[in-house]
């Protein structure tokens, strides 16, 4: 173990929440690839009121400390009242331990808050930590009489430490963009069919007609922009969820705490900004995370939300972008089919023995449609 502390020696503690523990042991925890874990991100959360009372996330992150209170693993984690915000859907599973008498609320959700993307859920100093802290995971929810644990969008490098716990593993599907080493928009062009080749140009050229596109990033964001894009995000909320998860504050807050991590792209008619969309930059990919607009303009979400992050990807180097939940229609625009998993321990033994069978079915499926999307792919064919 690190430092060479003993089993004895740790102590494993849930707090109440992630501004209980020092920002800069947090942050050496969770690294720099990821800034959905970050204590900036987590704390905007927290301190923006987009989770806490009311919200139905209430912040409880579980983290182990050895003799000197020292940091050595942690993990976000929220005692959830629903499975809103989560996008792996778990209302079946809900219903159905409902209806045999069982109570599936409160549950506990190892997660970043409203965030269908990828990254660690185990921040570790060393893997052997893994065990202890899953572990203390399952006593959270036994002591607390939570019917179980769910650690959603799991970085596929630690899937194998849930396994090893024996938590059982749920797979889907997103789509992403992948760099294959791409020096412009137009290389990334030239490897699609020709006809998907003058699609996407015709798209580009129809949406941005008569608009100006701006990149924002760090200082370069005001509370102007982020109260234009308050509407854009406010309206495309409540045509999904029926509310936005987040509040107004917490862009603001995002916008001081990691600014340098985000880039705000918005389009505007003269000086009028009518539709924007948010990413954040991770060490090797940009994350696409909230769209929304005042305006109809044909084919300006695939503009803002997916060529435009491309050509941020190519510009920066990165080696993907993750464009969020759901959406087939990202398949044609050159984003491909790509595993995602998570992760799930239930304390009753016979429910948990009836989530796995349903588990293994399902991920048959998954591996099949998989298979049938890699097929169609915009990609010029060998």
């Amino acid at each position: 173990m690190t430092g060479g502390a003993k089993a004895s020696d740790l102590t494993v503690r849930i707090a109440s929440s992630v501004s209980a523990f020092d920002a800069a042991e947090w942050n050496a925890l969770g690294g720099a690839d990821n800034p959905f874990v970050s204590y900036e991100f987590l704390t905007a959360m927290e301190d923006s009121g987009s989770v806490g009372p009311g919200t139905g996330w209430e912040p409880a992150p579980i983290a182990i400390t050895d003799d000197a209170a020292r940091l050595l693993a942690a993990m976000p984690a929220y005692a959830k009242g629903h499975s809103q915000g989560e996008y792996v859907f778990d209302h079946a599973w809900a219903d159905a331990w409902h209806r045999a008498g069982g109570r599936y609320y409160p549950k506990l959700q190892i997660a970043a808050p409203f965030t269908p993307a990828t990254g660690p859920r185990l921040l570790l100093s060393d893997d052997s930590l893994a065990a202890h802290l899953l572990k203390g995971a399952e006593a959270v929810c036994l002591q607390n009489a939570l019917s179980s644990a769910h650690a959603t969008f799991i970085d596929p490098q630690q899937i194998a430490l849930f396994e090893e716990a024996g938590w059982a593993l749920r797979s889907d599907i997103q789509f992403h963009w992948i760099n294959r080493g791409y020096a412009a928009f137009d290389d990334f062009l030239a490897a699609l069919s020709s006809r998907k080749r003058k699609d996407l140009r015709k798209e580009r050229a129809a949406a941005v007609e008569g608009l100006t596109i701006r990149h924002l990033t760090g200082s370069e964001i005001g509370e102007e922009h982020w109260d234009a894009f308050w509407v854009f995000y406010q309206d495309t909320g409540a045509r999904k969820w029926g509310s936005p998860y987040l509040t107004r504050e917490a862009f603001t807050l995002l916008g001081e705490r990691m600014g340098d991590r985000i880039v705000l792209i918005l389009a505007y008619d003269g000086s009028e900004p009518i539709a924007g969309a948010l990413n954040f930059v991770g060490k090797d990919a940009l994350y696409g995370r909230y769209w929304g607009c005042t305006r109809d303009v044909r084919f300006l979400h695939f503009e803002l939300c997916y060529y435009q992050a491309i050509d941020i990807a190519i510009t920066r180097g990165l080696a993907r972008v993750e464009a969020g939940a759901q959406g087939g229609h990202k398949l044609a625009r050159g984003y491909e089919p790509v595993q995602t998993w998570s992760a799930h321990w239930i304390a009753d033994p016979g429910f948990r023995a009836a989530v796995e069978d349903f588990l293994e079915r399902e991920r048959e499926g998954v591996a099949s449609d998989r298979l049938y999307l890699g097929g169609r792919t915009p990609f010029r064919k060998a």
